[in-house]
C-alpha cells in the first residue's frame, strides 16, 4: 500500500470507482459519500492525503461547503490540493471553485490520462511549495537562533567594552584624588543632556543605542591626565602658562592612549572615545583646544561630555578650588564663563538642570554616607 492517500468524494459509487482504478497503482484510496463524511476523513488522514478530488453536487454538504469548511480549518486546502470534480462545464463553476479554494477542476466525464496528469501536476506543485515552506522555516528558525546568538555576542562585546573603559578611567580618577561619583556624574549628565537632545533635536541623529555608547564612552574623557605628573595634575593653585600647556595635552595624549587599545575594543566604542577624548575641551565659538574646532565641526557626543565635564567641576571639590553652590554654578555655565557652547546644547542643558542637579545632591549624599557622616544633602 502507498504511504500517502486520496480522498475520493462523490455520491456516485461509480465515478468513486472509476477515479480509484486511475490512481491505485500510486495512492491509496479513500473514499467519501457526501461532504460530511469526507470531512471526517480528512480531520482523521490530513498528514497522509496528497490530495482531494471533491464533487460538487453532494447530498447533506456539497464541494463548495467543504472547501469552506477547510478555509476555516487552518486554511487546509492550502496545504492539500483540492481538484473539484464536476459535470458544469461553466465558467461561473469554474470561478466560484477557485474562488474557494479548488486548485484545479476536472470535468466529468473523466479521461483517465488527463485526470492522472493533472492530478500529479498539481500534487507535485503543492509537494514543492510545501517543502519549500518548510524549508523557509527551518532557516528562519536557523536565523532566530544564529540572532539570538549574536545578541548574546553583542551584549557581551559590550559588557567588555564598558569594563575596559570603566577600568581605564577609574585608575585615571584615583591618580587624580577625585572622587569614585565623578565618572557616575559625568556619564549621568551626558545621558540625560542627550535624551534631552534626542527629544527635541532630531537633527542631531541621535538614538537610544548611540546615547548608551557615547554615555558609556564619556567616560574616557579625562584618560590622558594619567600622563601628566603629578606636580601639575595636583598642584592646588593656579597653573603657569607652560604647565596649562601640559595640561592641555591629556586630550592628545589620551587620544594616542586610546589609539593603544582599538584591538581590544568595539569599532564604534573605539571611536567615540578617540573622538571624545580628543575633543571635550572644543568650545562653539572655537576659543577651545585642541583643533580649534568652531560650531558643529564638533561632534555632538563631545559637546555633550564638553558642558558635562565643566559643570562637574563647577559643582565638585577639586585640589585647587572648593565646589560651587549649583545655582552659581549654572549661572556661570548660563553667563559663558566656562566657554561658550551651543544654542541647542544651552537650551538642553537648562532643561536638563533639575535632574543634573537631583544627580548632584544623590552623589555628594551618598558619598558622604560612604566616610561615615550623615547622608542629608546641601
Amino acid at each position: 500500500m502507498a504511504d500517502r492517500s486520496i480522498l475520493i468524494v462523490d455520491d456516485n459509487e461509480i465515478n468513486r470507482g472509476i477515479l480509484g482504478e486511475i490512481f491505485r497503482d500510486k495512492y491509496n484510496i479513500l473514499e467519501a459519500g457526501d461532504g460530511v463524511r469526507a470531512m471526517k476523513m480528512i480531520e482523521q488522514y490530513e498528514d497522509a492525503l496528497a490530495a482531494i478530488l471533491l464533487d460538487i453536487v453532494m447530498p447533506q454538504m456539497d464541494g463548495y461547503e467543504v472547501l469552506e469548511a477547510m478555509q476555516s480549518k487552518d486554511n487546509l486546502n492550502d496545504s492539500i490540493p483540492v481538484l473539484m470534480i464536476t459535470a458544469d462545464t461553466s465558467t461561473e463553476a469554474e470561478r466560484t471553485s477557485y474562488q474557494k479554494g479548488a486548485a484545479d477542476v476536472i470535468h466529468k466525464p473523466f479521461d483517465p490520462v488527463i485526470v492522472d496528469k493533472r492530478v500529479s501536476r498539481t500534487v507535485e506543485l503543492f509537494d514543492s511549495k510545501n517543502n519549500l515552506e518548510d524549508q523557509v522555516d527551518d532557516q528562519t528558525r536557523v536565523l532566530k537562533k544564529q540572532f539570538v546568538y549574536l545578541k548574546k555576542q553583542e551584549e557581551r562585546i559590550r559588557n567588555s567594552n564598558e569594563r575596559v573603559i570603566d577600568t581605564i578611567a577609574t585608575i585615571v580618577e584615583f591618580r587624580s584624588m577625585e572622587s569614585s561619583y565623578h565618572l557616575k556624574r559625568i556619564k549621568g549628565f551626558v545621558r540625560t543632556l542627550a535624551l534631552t537632545a534626542m527629544n527635541n533635536y532630531p537633527e542631531l541623529g541621535l538614538n537610544p543605542h548611540l546615547i548608551d555608547v557615547i554615555t558609556q564612552a564619556s567616560a574616557m574623557h579625562d584618560i590622558g591626565k594619567i600622563s601628566v605628573p603629578d606636580s601639575i595634575l595636583l598642584k592646588p593653585g593656579r597653573l603657569s602658562n607652560e604647565e596649562f600647556e601640559v595640561m592641555k595635552s591629556h586630550t592628545t595624549r589620551g587620544s594616542e592612549v586610546i589609539e593603544m587599545i582599538k584591538d581590544v575594543q568595539d569599532k564604534e566604542y573605539n571611536e567615540l572615545c578617540l573622538d571624545i577624548c580628543r575633543h571635550h575641551h572644543e568650545r562653539y565659538d572655537g576659543g577651545g583646544y585642541p583643533d580649534g574646532l568652531k560650531g558643529e565641526e564638533n561632534s555632538i557626543a563631545a559637546q555633550l561630555t564638553a558642558i558635562s565635564d565643566v559643570y562637574d567641576a563647577l559643582v565638585s571639590d577639586r585640589v585647587y578650588k572648593a565646589a560651587y553652590p549649583l545655582d552659581k554654578a549654572y549661572e556661570m555655565i548660563k553667563n559663558g564663563e566656562c566657554g561658550v557652547f551651543s544654542p541647542k546644547i544651552m537650551a538642553c542643558f537648562e532643561f536638563a538642570r533639575p535632574d543634573m542637579e537631583r544627580l548632584v545632591l544623590q552623589t555628594k549624599a551618598a558619598e558622604k554616607a560612604e566616610k561615615g557622616y550623615s547622608p542629608t544633602a546641601t
